[in-house]
């Protein structure tokens, strides 16, 4: 039983991701073992389909942001009623057009540039010749 009211986002989504990196890291870990740059590769390729599999099923549904939600939702086996419209600030949702930005933006502060008095003697020729002279 838990004692909070948050859902930490462990969804079929996440799980599903997270098996499928283990073996491409599990790949990419015997290809360094073994000096095996195809194992390398290979690993790579596993865990770039680990990211695209994890994608596809956030935007299914099958994927929840972590925070406080009604306990129906909490099971692995419920899907997310909100992915169609995007998660708030989340990446994936607005890498596919979907979501939305909930935290305003700060404003960047205009600041007028601190003029600086040019020198009206330039730099020192003993100093240059001095920081200059290797030999």
């Amino acid at each position: 039983m838990s004692v909070h009211p948050y859902d930490e986002g462990h969804t079929v989504a996440g799980w599903t991701g997270v098996a499928i990196a283990t073996v491409g890291t599990s790949v990419m870990g015997v290809g360094v073992c073994t000096v095996s740059p195809p194992a390398l590769v290979l690993g790579g390729v596993i865990d770039v389909l680990a990211l695209l599999v994890t994608w596809a099923l956030h935007l299914g549904g099958w994927g929840k942001p972590p925070g406080i939600r009604p306990r129906a939702q909490w099971s692995m086996r419920v899907r997310d009623p909100h992915a169609r419209e995007g998660h708030p600030d989340c990446l994936g949702c607005r890498l596919a057009g979907r979501g939305r930005v909930t935290s305003p933006r700060p404003a960047s502060p205009r600041v007028a540039p601190i003029p600086v008095a040019p020198d009206p003697g330039g730099p020192d020729p003993a100093v240059s010749a001095s920081l200059y002279a290797r030999e």
